[in-house]
């Protein structure tokens, strides 16, 4: 079997032209390309929510209104303008807050804990206590404010 060149009818023998070949295509072929950003699209869209990066402190704003009710009656922190630490209304010092924490941790389902702190405690002594809730297993805190307080801005 051999290889050979077949000449057109009506080349003449002469130069030989290529008409049967296609030409080169100069488009460029989008379906592909939408393709491949679609779904780049849709990974951006999952994976951006996973990627913000928070505090583990939910802190309410001042003119929020009330939450709703829950099943179980919330865990209730104060810490005084004397320096006291008072779970619901009970007085508890502070190298026992941590023991007694995971102990109430242990008996409660909801992780959830409130902060009422006096405003003129120092923001260390607040960072203190969050931070003694954390080590009891507590991770879900937030801050309670008065509603009606003045906004951030300055304004009322």
């Amino acid at each position: 079997m051999g290889a050979g060149v077949m000449k057109s009818p009506g080349s003449g023998g002469g130069r030989r032209r290529r008409r049967g070949r296609a030409a080169a295509m100069s488009e460029i072929n989008v379906t592909p390309f939408v393709d491949v950003m679609l779904v780049l699209l849709i990974i951006f869209m999952v994976a951006a929510p996973l990627l913000t990066v928070g505090v583990p402190v939910k802190l309410p704003e001042t003119a929020a209104s009330a939450m709703p009710t829950e099943k179980e009656e919330p865990l209730t922190i104060t810490l005084t303008a004397d320096g006291l630490v008072l779970v619901q209304n009970t007085e508890i010092g502070e190298a026992d807050l941590i023991p007694k924490l995971k102990a109430i941790a242990a008996e409660r389902k909801s992780d959830k804990v409130f902060v009422r702190a006096d405003g003129a405690v120092t923001y260390e002594k607040v960072a203190q206590l969050m931070g003694a809730l954390n080590a009891g297993g507590f991770n879900n805190i937030g801050l309670v404010t008065d509603p009606g307080g003045p906004k951030f801005g300055g304004g009322n």
